[in-house]
């Protein structure tokens, strides 16, 4: 029998980074293993009992139970090597068929998948999907396509908006307040903003060099993202243009990667160039890193993250085979 990992520290003793408020106090992380995985990833909280997953390599919807760590599995028989999934509003699984050109609605009562196409020869490679809190809407980038889509639920429209700068690799996504979509342009030193109404993007830069994975955006509206290269967590005012930069606890080789905004507007996201991969928290109210912990299995990498506000958790699945939660709610520094 596997058990899941559990690990709870009350000391770690690391270099305390630039702008840290001591004591930098971690969070209890559990993690579950997912036997004969090939990349379980991307897990999203229906509720205390339900956590949806997608299984990339070995293509299939995974649905964890957390009180017993049982796993049922939906295969994809058509293999399309899914790489995300949310639950819309209407209360469907949609996952991203990243290398069949599709995205797909999965009806966890029946199991009936409906398959919206993208318009051919375009965004053939649907990657993150996020939904709009209005639920008329699921926005999605595609990497390589260079492209920013959005499905309307209502008869499943594809709308397309490309990036004008080529190779941007439009990446991480995430909805503000306001209802706009912000995207992190791995590809480039520059976020984008998409006008809902009009569908017109602006592109904003940042600091030359940076290369922003994940995007997260806090209830008054400032963007914030994961600078994959530099090892640094930037901040975008759209208001008044001002940006900031925070170095992170492992440096220029750390390689933040994902991210999520709890309900008291603190970012946590995940260091990835070192093993263990360290599961990192900054509060906006103090601009300072507030909680630096170690992911128990080491993680490999992080890549994606989901807070569910009603337990109080962040949900990733990480390179390691497993499903893992932290409880940030609950944190000591609290």
């Amino acid at each position: 029998m596997r058990f899941p990992f559990v690990f709870l520290v009350f000391c770690f003793f690391a270099p305390v980074p630039a702008g840290a408020i001591e004591p930098l106090h971690p969070v209890e992380i559990k993690e579950w293993p997912v036997a004969d995985s090939a990349r379980p990833r991307d897990p999203f909280a229906a509720d205390a009992d339900t956590v949806w997953f997608v299984d990339q390599g070995d293509n299939f919807i995974g649905r964890l139970d957390p009180a017993s760590g049982a796993i049922r599995r939906f295969a994809l028989t058509d293999e399309p090597g899914p790489h995300n999934l949310i639950q819309a509003p209407d209360g469907a699984i949609w996952y991203t068929g990243n290398i069949a050109a599709y995205v797909g609605r999965f009806d966890p009562a029946t199991g009936a998948i409906e398959k919206i196409a993208m318009p051919a020869g375009k965004a053939d490679d649907p990657h993150t999907l996020v939904a709009d809190p209005g639920g008329q809407f699921i926005w999605f980038t595609a990497q390589w396509a260079n492209a920013v889509g959005r499905i309307r639920l209502a008869d499943r429209r594809v709308e397309l908006i490309e990036v004008p700068t080529p190779r941007a690799r439009p990446y991480g996504i995430a909805v503000a307040p306001d209802g706009r979509p912000w995207v992190a342009l791995l590809g480039t030193d520059k976020l984008a903003s998409i006008d809902p109404a009009s569908l017109a993007l602006t592109e904003h830069a940042v600091a030359p060099g940076s290369r922003p994975r994940r995007i997260g955006v806090t209830t008054d509206g400032r963007v914030y993202y994961t600078d994959y290269r530099r090892g640094k967590l930037g901040r975008l005012d759209p208001r008044t243009g001002t940006l900031d930069e925070w170095a992170l606890p492992q440096g220029g080789g750390g390689g933040p990667y994902g991210m999520a905004v709890d309900r008291r507007d603190r970012v946590w996201l995940v260091e990835t160039g070192a093993e263990p991969n360290t599961f990192v928290g900054f509060d906006p109210a103090r601009d300072a890193i507030i909680s630096i912990t170690p992911i128990p299995s080491g993680a490999g990498s992080v890549r994606h993250m989901h807070y569910h506000a009603p337990s109080g958790t962040v949900w990733f699945g990480t390179d390691a085979q497993t499903i893992g939660r932290a409880r940030v709610d609950t944190w000591i520094g609290n």
